[in-house]
């Protein structure tokens, strides 16, 4: 993570998305502009959070980890999205990490700024309502669609969102073979049969297996594939 000292590009985004009413006057001296790289952590699941995170740039990982370490990806994010908006409102730990796909910008809002200076302006409650509520009803809308799809599809859909950035630009492909036993779960299928779906990818050009797991080899295959982007809301 690094703070990006520029106020002329902070100022860019918070126009170019529409921000400027939201974040007032009084709220706006105190955001930052920062950057965080591939694999960089957001925020963590637990932790206690200080800050509402706006994403204007990139792409992230959402994710929770049980107690035995196994790890459900829940979805994937592109701006405009906030990391925090639930936390901030109900006054609790982080529930998910949050993990940079590619190259990200987020603006950050600190909470108690938010509290002193945003807790009766409209349009912020609004904006955070409105976020809020979509949130909730792609979750459940995904979920549903998420089982009814064949389990190439799911796959297929799951490595382009971890394959591209915002932009659909690649970024790095590969998926340790770790990541892989994660992935079938995510999916819901047994590491068995989803080996059997890995192989008959690679056999096809689609991925190919290199030391340590695979790398995707032809994401135009897999987006025809997949039909629709099943992780990304």
């Amino acid at each position: 993570m690094k703070e990006i000292k520029d106020k002329t590009l902070l100022e860019s985004y918070l126009r170019d998305h529409e921000l400027e009413s939201i974040f007032h006057e009084k709220i706006r001296p105190h955001l930052s502009l920062y950057t965080y790289k591939r694999g960089e952590l957001i925020c963590s699941q637990g932790e206690s959070p200080e800050c509402l995170y706006i994403l204007v740039k990139g792409k992230l990982k959402v994710f929770m980890t049980n107690p035995e370490g196994k790890m459900l990806v829940i979805s994937f994010k592109t701006a405009l999205e906030l990391v925090g908006d639930i936390e901030y409102v109900q006054e609790t730990d982080i529930l998910n990490t949050v993990e940079a796909v590619s190259s990200v910008h987020m603006i950050a809002a600190p909470f108690r700024i938010l509290r002193e200076y945003g807790r009766e302006h409209a349009p912020l409650l609004q904006f955070l309502l409105k976020v809020i509520t979509k949130k909730f009803y792609m979750k459940s809308s995904s979920l549903s669609l998420n089982m009814m799809y064949p389990v190439e599809v799911r796959l297929a859909s799951y490595l382009l969102a971890v394959s591209s950035d915002e932009s659909e630009n690649p970024v790095s492909g590969l998926l340790s073979t770790a990541e892989l036993k994660d992935v079938a779960n995510l999916i819901g299928v047994s590491y068995r049969h989803f080996n059997r779906i890995v192989l008959q990818f690679c056999s096809n050009g689609l991925l190919e297996r290199v030391k340590g797991g695979v790398v995707v080899k032809n994401p135009d295959g897999l987006s025809k594939l997949a039909i629709r982007n099943i992780y990304e809301y």
